[in-house]
């Protein structure tokens, strides 16, 4: 299915996806969405750019092995869980830092970090898979 459409649209295509899955990761907790959700997003993206454009240039677009940062987003996401600890608080209590710019409160959390490390973990596990069975296809 490498048509000369599926191919020109495929980049735009994967461009939105990629940044309606951050989207829906930066909006989790508050609303439905989160890390999983937003992952496999990203994750169909990769996939559907793969299928266009074939293996190399998704491995060239995303820098790093997908394992890579599948195993970054676990360590993101157990820092998140032990930085309660410092606080003698239990695994996974929330932890709250509060900035203000210019008249706007910024609420960083260890939940948005814990999300991000589950987005991680989920955009190299489904992309490894997914890779590896287009590369397999190919052959």
């Amino acid at each position: 299915m490498r048509t000369i459409i599926f191919r020109t649209i495929a980049p735009y295509l994967s461009a939105l996806m990629v940044l309606f899955s951050v989207f829906v990761l930066l909006r989790g907790h508050n609303e439905p969405g989160g890390g999983f959700i937003g992952g496999l997003i990203a994750a169909s993206a990769l996939a559907i750019y793969g299928i266009a454009c074939g293996v190399a240039s998704v491995r060239r677009a995303i820098v790093f092995h997908p394992m890579g940062v599948s195993g970054f987003g676990l360590f993101m996401a157990a820092l998140a869980g032990m930085l309660s600890f410092f606080k003698d608080q239990a695994f996974m209590t929330s932890q709250w830092l509060i900035f203000h710019v210019s008249d706007v409160e910024v609420a960083l959390s260890t939940p948005l970090v814990f999300d991000i490390g589950v987005y991680l973990v989920v955009v190299g596990a489904i992309g490894s898979i997914a890779l590896a069975l287009e590369e397999r296809e190919a052959d």
